[in-house]
């Protein structure tokens, strides 16, 4: 694929050689975005786990601390009182059978999905359309619950959710490029701390094997994983 001419000047700047810190890995994430509009600040992982065992499957959510920048558009199955509250705690889209239908017929245009108890037999079936998009609720994660309310709130607030690939890759957003630079830092880390509280016991070697932070549309920044503490002072006095 060729690429645009401000991408392979933004390339030029990264040493593909180096393993930058969180926070010149944020500034640099910046000055190599090669979009017009605010950009989403991503961070890959590669994991030393076997995603076909289950239990080295990594999957789990972290409340980002700023926030991701963008609201993310959910849709709850409920009925009754729990789809009053659904609505009441700002939910785009609520309902049962009729959203199913919907669903079902290929339209996925929302980011988060929760769901009562009640309806998981019916939503079961939507696996297909919501599997592949990592949008299938999930008791885990808080997504399956007859508190709906809080999830609608949570997920609205900045909560993400995250999930290990086939070929053992994890992708999470921390912001946007708009963000101040600490505040991106910040959501990093609060991501990094819960996915190394979720590492498997049955996990051998290095558990994250190589880690990458990018925006949409730029190039990958070589990423030090093994920083996990005072990112910020760390970063610093390295600068």
């Amino acid at each position: 694929m060729k690429r645009s001419k401000s991408y392979r000047a933004a390339v030029e700047k990264i040493d593909g050689d180096a393993l930058y810190s969180p926070l010149d890995a944020v500034r640099l994430a910046k000055e190599t975005s090669t979009t017009k509009y605010d950009a989403t600040v991503e961070v890959a992982f590669r994991l030393s786990v076997d995603p076909r065992k289950a239990d080295q499957m990594v999957r789990g959510t972290v409340n980002l601390p700023h926030g991701t920048g963008k609201t993310a558009r959910v849709l709850v199955f409920a009925n009754g009182d729990r789809a009053a509250a659904a609505e009441a705690a700002g939910a785009d889209y609520v309902g049962s059978d009729e959203l199913l239908e919907r669903v079902a017929g290929g339209w996925t245009d929302f980011d988060a999905v929760v769901a009562t108890p009640d309806l998981m037999g019916k939503v079961g079936r939507l696996g297909k359309v919501l599997g592949p998009r990592g949008l299938m609720p999930n008791p885990k994660t808080g997504t399956v619950t007859m508190d709906v309310a809080k999830a609608v709130t949570e997920i609205k607030g900045g909560k993400i959710e995250f999930r290990v690939d086939k070929h053992a890759n994890l992708h999470f957003i921390i912001g946007k490029t708009s963000f101040d630079d600490k505040l991106l830092v910040e959501n990093y880390g609060a991501a990094l701390e819960e996915i190394l509280r979720l590492k498997p016991a049955s996990s051998k070697g290095r558990y994250i094997s190589k880690a990458t932070m990018s925006t949409t549309m730029g190039p990958g920044i070589p990423l030090d994983s093994s920083r996990t503490r005072n990112l910020l002072e760390e970063a610093t006095a390295d600068a």
